[in-house]
């Protein structure tokens, strides 16, 4: 399959096939084929920026409506490198890179970073070739479920409660914990979240970074409620 297949695959419309095709050009394989092509280093800054405005929208539009630090911390987690990579591998984006034979021999095509910058410039040649209608469309497509959708590998708890306090400055947030048991090898922490000495919130997990995290989860959730 090519990138104009998967396109067509979506019904999303494209007209310049040199800009789209730019978008995964990569710097190496500009460098071992000079004056031939462009790498997409200027499309990956219209991309960041398309992109920035999306998740804005599409968080702002959420019911109930999250608090603007909420809104802020799950932008970054959803537009960062690690999110964004995740998204791009999710439609195997990487297989149309084009890479030099050393960035491809050193790992390239699944490094985060540079499936990352692939994705963005994506956005970028695709906004810059249609309009924001389309590349709306296409986004909803790689990217709405995780508008809404919770990834623990990339959503930190622990920020998003700090966010969900930092309006009062002189709110403190601390963790305490409550026990550790269990041998060695399958140990077992509970923890319990304290915003002001009140508890929150309780987390139990095989360690004590796991049993924050949760902790923090179960304090996000009741305070929700209280909203």
């Amino acid at each position: 399959m090519t990138i104009f297949a998967f396109l067509d695959k979506y019904k999303i419309k494209h007209n310049n096939s040199k800009l789209i095709e730019q978008a995964f050009v990569h710097s190496s394989y500009v460098n071992e084929h000079k004056g031939k092509l462009h790498d997409n280093e200027r499309l990956e800054f219209m991309g960041d920026a398309v992109l920035q405005i999306y998740t804005a929208e599409r968080l702002y539009e959420i019911k109930p409506p999250l608090k603007e630090g909420l809104m802020s911390t799950r932008r970054a987690n959803l537009v960062c490198e690690k999110g964004l990579a995740q998204v791009a591998r999710e439609f195997e984006l990487n297989r149309f890179l084009k890479l030099g034979q050393g960035e491809e021999k050193s790992g390239g095509r699944n490094r985060d970073s540079i499936i990352a910058d692939m994705f963005e410039a994506f956005i970028g040649a695709v906004y810059l070739d249609t309009d924001l209608k389309n590349v709306y469309k296409l986004l909803d497509i790689l990217m709405k479920k995780h508008i809404r959708e919770t990834d623990e590998s990339i959503y930190d708890y622990k920020t998003r409660l700090q966010e969900y306090v930092q309006s009062d400055s002189r709110k403190s947030i601390v963790y305490e914990l409550i026990y550790a048991k269990g041998p060695s090898n399958k140990p077992e922490f509970k923890v319990a979240v304290k915003i002001d000495d009140l508890i929150y919130g309780y987390g139990i997990g095989s360690s004590k970074k796991e049993a924050q995290k949760n902790a923090a989860k179960d304090a996000l959730e009741k305070l929700a409620l209280e909203k």
